[in-house]
């Protein structure tokens, strides 16, 4: 099972493939160039035009590197760390000085240095390597594993509540649906007491969702209507645990629950290019009066992408004046490297 001590993450090394890795290198690598820019100019008129000069040479050996890093990710993590980080460097200073004698060849510049050009692109890797490096410290496995725990304690208490008293209230009067129940409510058990550094599969956490709604139409009745509108996605995708249950939970709560007609719960899964999109709605009768109580799942699951997807995947919200929807969007990783 895919766990998150493979994450990118945390490892010291940075996952050259990943958005919010790609970001951080372009925004870091233009603020050395501002400041070397501020710190080469003797006037502030000429700053941002010192500065275009620069990025004109900095832009394309920075996109270059990126892309043959991005070549290289896996091989580099089978490396030592020590060793991955200096070839990093070598690449870095390398690209520099070949790039400096190819425009000195053509005569598109003059001064300066091959070495000098080499040692400044080498300290400039070795300055974001050392951020990456102090990142994957803070998101150790450890730490990043105690804080999913602690994200998904708070989870668990208001879904098997809630199911508990779906089955308190079937034992007398319909015993073997409440026996049946219970073998449900089991599952949720375990689904809340896994490891929640694991991946789960999609057709687990849709199989999830399927017995917490079905132990909720035992309470609700045919006030709960679920559509469920699944596409041509692979169903053994590896997905973080208890996306789906939350949301659905909100969903019953906040949009059935209160409506004495109840309504419908839509949930539409789809994978569009290399992402999974997942798409739980609900009618909004009544929903005001738990709309505070409806943002701890939807904040609790947006921490929880952040720590396992980085930037690469978002949540967003669709509030209109009868629907309310919350739509996920997964990056499609069928394993991840270690």
């Amino acid at each position: 099972m895919t766990s998150i001590r493979h994450f990118p993450a945390t490892h010291p090394l940075p996952d050259w493939r990943n958005f919010g890795v790609m970001l951080r290198v372009l925004l870091g690598i233009n603020a050395l160039a501002l400041l070397a820019a501020l710190v080469q100019t003797s006037d502030l008129a000429g700053w941002l035009g010192h500065y275009v000069e620069l990025a004109a040479i900095v832009e394309p050996l920075l996109l270059i590197a990126l892309g043959l890093l991005s070549l290289a990710r896996d091989l580099l993590w089978r490396l030592p760390l020590r060793l991955g980080q200096a070839l990093v460097l070598a690449l870095a200073g390398g690209l520099a000085a070949g790039f400096f004698l190819y425009t000195r060849a053509l005569s598109l510049i003059e001064g300066s240095s091959g070495w000098r050009s080499a040692l400044l692109a080498m300290a400039a890797a070795a300055l974001l390597l050392g951020y990456f490096e102090l990142r994957s410290r803070a998101f150790s496995p450890a730490q990043t594993e105690a804080r999913l725990a602690a994200l998904n304690a708070r989870i668990r208490p208001h879904f098997l509540f809630n199911s508990l008293n779906a089955v308190l209230s079937l034992i007398r009067a319909r015993p073997q649906q409440a026996e049946a129940a219970l073998e449900a409510l089991s599952d949720l058990f375990r689904a809340a007491m896994r490891d929640p550094g694991e991946l789960v599969s999609l057709a687990d956490e849709i199989s999830l969702g399927k017995q917490y709604l079905e132990l909720e139409h035992l309470r609700l009745g045919d006030r709960l209507a679920v559509d469920w509108q699944i596409g041509a996605v692979s169903l053994d995708l590896p997905i973080p645990p208890l996306m789906l249950q939350p949301l659905l939970e909100n969903a019953v709560y906040h949009g059935i629950e209160p409506a004495p007609e109840g309504g419908t719960v839509q949930v539409v899964i789809a994978q569009r290019g290399d992402e999974l999109h997942i798409a739980i709605a609900n009618p909004t009768a009544g929903q005001a009066q738990h709309a505070a109580g409806n943002q701890m799942a939807v904040a609790n699951i947006r921490e929880r992408l952040a720590l396992y997807y980085d930037l690469e995947a978002r949540l967003e919200i669709v509030a209109g004046e009868n629907i309310y929807q919350v739509r996920i969007m997964l990056p499609c990783r069928r394993r991840v490297h270690p």
